[in-house]
């Protein structure tokens, strides 16, 4: 999700929530430790330089369980952090701690914000050696008739 949308999403709530891939809410009585801009500068296997940005928000939660951040507020903390964003408009990164940090994507559910599963990947599978998946198809359900295939005339053989 982009910054722009995230801020006119947060505009609409009255509470604000986050809910984690496995459906499990964030504990309502979390800090926003963290807002700012992440740049990673770094080369691929495949030798190509590259650079990525986002902004990061880090959720913590404490034993403090009457802290509630209103919408509003972080929308404030947002407005505070923009100097670092400059003019972008980028994809917004989450952590929170799990069994170790954890850092998420995110989408909007309802009213909700999810934390979605990032995965890593290979961004030179060209270069590296990977071979591209091969195509998974079901042979019953190929029939002569739809492919036009291995039928008199067809023109397979």
């Amino acid at each position: 999700m982009k910054l722009s949308e995230f801020k006119n999403q947060l505009d609409t709530l009255k509470v604000l929530n986050f809910v984690l891939p496995t459906g499990q809410f964030v504990p309502r009585h979390f800090h926003i430790t963290e807002a700012g801009l992440v740049t990673k500068h770094f080369i691929d296997c495949g030798g190509t330089v590259r650079v990525e940005k986002c902004i990061n928000f880090q959720l913590w939660v404490s034993g403090d369980v009457e802290h509630r951040l209103e919408p509003k507020k972080l929308a404030k903390i947002i407005d505070l952090a923009s100097p670092l964003f400059g003019n972008e408009d980028l994809d917004i990164e989450v952590e929170y701690q799990g069994d170790t940090i954890g850092k998420y994507g995110v989408a909007t559910v309802g009213e909700n914000f999810l934390l979605t599963a990032k995965k890593t990947n290979c961004l030179a599978q060209d270069s590296c050696g990977i071979s591209p998946e091969k195509l998974k198809v079901n042979l019953a359900e190929l029939t002569s008739a739809s492919s036009g295939c291995c039928t008199p005339g067809g023109g397979c053989c």
